[in-house]
């Protein structure tokens, strides 16, 4: 059998890194991953994958990546039910995340992100995915939350 997911997307927010009782990390985050094709309209359509990442691997990408981070993740897909607090039954899938890669420069990370603070329009026509293949297309309003 196998079950191996690889993506290239951008973090929708910070990593959540909480620690359990017995001190080892975990981070949870979202990315956001651009399909192939394109809809009727013509755009791009978006997923929106949630991860989890474990131990020491889950510090080091907490520490080096922001909301609009452009990572590469390697993993398998997992699912876990629970109970919530009014007793209904949770159904989760999410990849769990073994390897990972910074695909842009910090430098290059943090200086999109100051001229999108300073100038959103500016930072919107610049094209950053211009050495990485297909290019992701993601506006705030795309974002489920």
């Amino acid at each position: 059998m196998l079950n191996s997911v690889a993506l290239t997307g951008r973090l929708t927010k910070p990593v959540d890194l909480r620690y359990t009782q017995s001190g080892t990390a975990v981070g949870s985050f979202t990315i956001a991953v651009d399909r192939q094709f394109r809809s009727a309209n013509g755009e791009r359509e978006t997923d929106f994958i949630n991860c989890a990442i474990w131990r020491k691997s889950a510090e080091n990408f907490a520490n080096f990546t922001h909301k609009g981070s452009l990572v590469g993740i390697e993993g398998h897909i997992q699912t876990r039910t629970y109970d919530n607090a009014q007793g209904q039954k949770v159904f989760v899938t999410e990849v769990i995340v073994e390897n990972f890669a910074l695909l842009e420069p910090r430098q290059a990370s943090q200086d999109g992100q100051q001229r999108s603070a300073n100038n959103p329009a500016a930072a919107s026509q610049g094209n950053s995915f211009a050495n990485n293949g297909q290019p992701v297309d993601i506006r705030d309003d795309d974002l489920p939350f």
